[in-house]
């Protein structure tokens, strides 16, 4: 994840304040995060999984010396590899807007890998990225429906009819090589990544460096392109009117959820004693 100038952190999640000076507006991120991952527990086990096969020696041994201890860092495995994933996508979007840029990035020889496969997918599609490219890592805001976020990559490519050069919205997506050795398919695609390019693609404004905004282009098609160390992959995914209804769904669970209250008081009989208190209270 990427830190956009106007995105800051809550305790509610990342939000981004209005340079205009209205309401603060959630991040697209945030919002897709109050929806359920059923694929995240499956994998945060088998990824404890792995940390425990990997050394069972010294596991058996602090289960007999240190449970507490150990305990407390099993269950931390996951989040430690969630943090060292998103730590590892923040650095290889920061080289790829770097390389489209053409400015200097800092040697990174585990980022490396990705750009060179960024780097061929560009000389695949031929692009000329002065030509070709309308944005990149630029934020977008939806005043209306108050929500904002940041895309990757507007890029136009020969797509259409003819050969016809389309608008594409394009989202990089990275995945290291795990423990054990293997890596995610490049063919992965979640269930709320649609949502995510229809929030982007709908969104009308866009927020320029000086911090006013300006129209956003009309976006003719988006996808992911999956970063591997090996490997990449464009795959095109849907983010029309059913999509974006989706997302705005999940826009007002996220802010019920935001602003519900923490607890919430116990029913008891009328004769309970204190029940007169409670009730006026």
């Amino acid at each position: 994840m990427t830190d956009p100038k106007w995105a800051k952190a809550t305790e509610r999640g990342r939000y981004y304040t209005d340079p205009a000076g209205g309401p603060d507006l959630i991040s697209v991120t945030n919002v897709l995060s109050s929806i359920a991952k059923p694929a995240l527990t499956p994998w945060a086990a088998g990824i404890t999984a792995d940390a425990v096969i990997a050394d069972p020696i010294t596991i058996a041994r602090r289960a007999r010396t240190e449970p507490a201890a150990l305990r407390k860092d099993l269950v931390a495995v996951h989040r430690l590899a969630t943090e060292r994933a998103q730590h590892l996508g923040s650095r290889v979007h920061n080289r790829a807007q770097a390389m489209v840029l053409g400015v200097p990035y800092p040697a990174d020889p585990e980022v490396e890998p990705f750009a060179q496969q960024l780097a061929r997918w560009f000389r695949l599609w031929r692009l000329d990225l002065t030509e070709d490219v309308e944005a990149v890592e630029t934020t977008v805001m939806h005043r209306r429906y108050g929500y904002a976020g940041t895309g990757d990559l507007w890029v136009w490519l020969p797509t259409g009819r003819f050969r016809r050069r389309q608008l594409w919205l394009v989202d990089y997506k990275t995945s290291g090589v795990k423990p054990d050795g293997t890596v995610k398919p490049d063919d992965t695609v979640y269930d709320e990544q649609p949502l995510q390019l229809a929030a982007l693609r709908h969104a009308p404004e866009w927020l320029l460096p000086d911090d006013t905004t300006e129209p956003a282009p009309r976006v003719h098609r988006t996808a992911l392109l999956n970063l591997r160390p090996r490997g990449h992959r464009l795959i095109e995914v849907p983010s029309g009117r059913e999509q974006f209804r989706a997302f705005l769904g999940a826009v007002r669970t996220a802010r019920y959820l935001h602003r519900a209250p923490s607890a919430y008081p116990a029913v008891v009989p009328p004769w309970a004693p204190g029940a007169s208190e409670r009730k006026a209270a």
